[in-house]
């Protein structure tokens, strides 16, 4: 099957893999960019598992100040290297969590630490379950699955204070 440089480019920008892998999920999918783009994710999520334990001991702390300076977010966003936690890619994931902090006011990191007796749904009180503000399709722990496809390695929110005036 002979795929375009243009099908091939489109998938790339809605999934970011490579250049190659973008296109055997194209010879794969016979050409459907949807079906391509949905195959890479799964692929992604499956790397992503696989990478869930390794250690995660660089990263960087993000902060976010809402522009009234009322409100802000510290995050902690931790990573294998600091090869990746230099990088413009990685500061903005951990930028974008700090607005999400400030902007859905989670309570917990994980379903985990949320007590049985707590009122708001899993959604609203988890970080990682809470639709990303900037993109309600895609949940926080997406966009983290997302990086960790992108980069290779294991990637983790360490954790996260949001402050505000009065409160």
């Amino acid at each position: 099957m002979d795929i375009s440089a243009s099908t091939v480019k489109e998938v790339r920008t809605r999934t970011s893999a490579g250049v190659l892998d973008c296109k055997k999920a194209l010879v794969d999918c016979n050409g459907d960019i949807d079906g391509a783009v949905d195959a890479l994710k799964k692929k992604g999520l499956a790397k992503a598992a696989k990478r869930a334990e390794r250690a995660v001991g660089e990263g960087v702390i993000a902060t976010y100040v809402h522009h009234n300076g009322r409100i802000g977010a510290l995050v902690e966003l931790n990573c294998e290297t600091d090869f990746v936690a230099r990088t413009d890619d990685f500061r903005k994931l951990a930028y974008d969590i700090a607005l999400q902090v400030v902007g859905l006011t989670p309570l917990y990191l994980t379903e985990d630490e949320r007590p049985a007796d707590c009122e708001a749904s899993v959604a609203e009180a988890c970080l990682l379950s809470q639709p990303f503000v900037k993109d309600p399709s895609k949940r926080v722990c997406d966009l983290i699955s997302e990086a960790i496809a992108r980069t290779g390695e294991n990637i983790r929110v360490g954790r996260f204070a949001r402050f505000e005036l009065g409160c």
